[in-house]
């Protein structure tokens, strides 16, 4: 299985060209079994990564765009009633997919925002009462604007802290735009990608993240990271939660690279993705990066 993971990740290098950093801490979220946030401008390959995942990997795909009038029903489903039987039909909604696209996600309002945080929180979904599981795997991309963008509203806190990831493509280099100009096929190169591992395989793959070793030394290190964050007064800490989420992606991402253990260079790989987003300045300041403050503040002792 693991060649085939790396054959999953080499044909999304195909698709989208010169990112082949952000597709590996793509697959090592899928891994980890997190939701992954995606932060750029429209145009990027955001939608193009999800597509492709998807297909890649045999799963089941949707994607919702998110306005200001979507409603949680519209995300959840329904329920019909039927006068033939005299009884109410429940019309799963698109989250009961196993890779769901959120796209522009901060455009929706808080109550449709708050039905999302249910599902990728529990993984299931209550409706009418009932209680009802969403498959599995149940893997959430969302994409967000930046917040300069006309109708648009930062996430809350608790929200960006279900993210496992927040990931930026950015801008291709010249060469790989180049490339994707005169190709220029996107639809036909989405539908020639190969399954190449189907979600049993999957499954026993995020199964297998959770038995890689994580050496005493390891996490000694992750903590000193996660408790310089709560030593600083001008930023919000990393939670026990997101201490956690950067163990399961260090595992993940030590796992696409063919190991069964975790070693320093794998956290710090990791660290941004993970803690980025919930290293937030307590009052509005410029700065450039605070994970990457972090790891030159804190030594490694290993």
């Amino acid at each position: 299985m693991h060649q085939q993971i790396q054959q999953v990740e080499q044909q999304l290098n195909q698709v989208i060209l010169g990112k082949s950093a952000q597709i590996r801490l793509a697959l090592t979220c899928l891994l980890a079994n997190g939701h992954l946030l995606l932060e750029d401008l429209p145009g990027m390959g955001k939608t193009t990564l999800a597509h492709a995942l998807a297909n890649s990997l045999g799963l089941s795909y949707r994607r919702v765009q998110f306005t200001s009038d979507l409603l949680p029903a519209d995300l959840t489903g329904f329920s019909i009633y039927d006068a033939r039987s005299q009884q109410f039909h429940f019309q799963p909604g698109p989250v009961f997919s196993q890779v769901l696209l959120a796209d522009e996600i901060n455009r929706a309002s808080p109550k449709t925002q708050s039905a999302l945080l249910e599902a990728m929180e529990e993984r299931q979904v209550s409706i009418d009462g009932e209680t009802r599981p969403l498959p599995n795997p149940f893997f959430v991309i969302a994409t967000q604007n930046p917040l300069f963008h006309s109708g648009t509203s930062a996430l809350p806190e608790s929200q960006l802290d279900r993210f496992l990831m927040r990931l930026s493509l950015g801008f291709p280099e010249r060469a790989a735009e180049q490339q994707l100009l005169m190709a220029d096929n996107d639809v036909q190169q989405q539908r020639q990608l190969a399954t190449l591992l189907n979600h049993e395989q999957l499954q026993k793959l995020q199964f297998a993240v959770t038995q890689v070793v994580a050496s005493e030394a390891l996490v000694s290190y992750l903590l000193d990271l996660v408790t310089a964050s709560r030593h600083r007064a001008d930023m919000l800490p990393i939670s026990p939660r997101g201490a956690k989420a950067l163990l399961r992606a260090a595992r993940a991402y030590a796992l696409l690279q063919h190991r069964n253990y975790v070693t320093a260079d794998d956290v710090k790989a990791v660290f941004p993705a993970v803690a980025e987003h919930r290293l937030q300045l307590r009052q509005q300041q410029n700065h450039s990066s605070l994970s990457a403050l972090l790891l030159q503040e804190v030594p490694c002792p290993i």
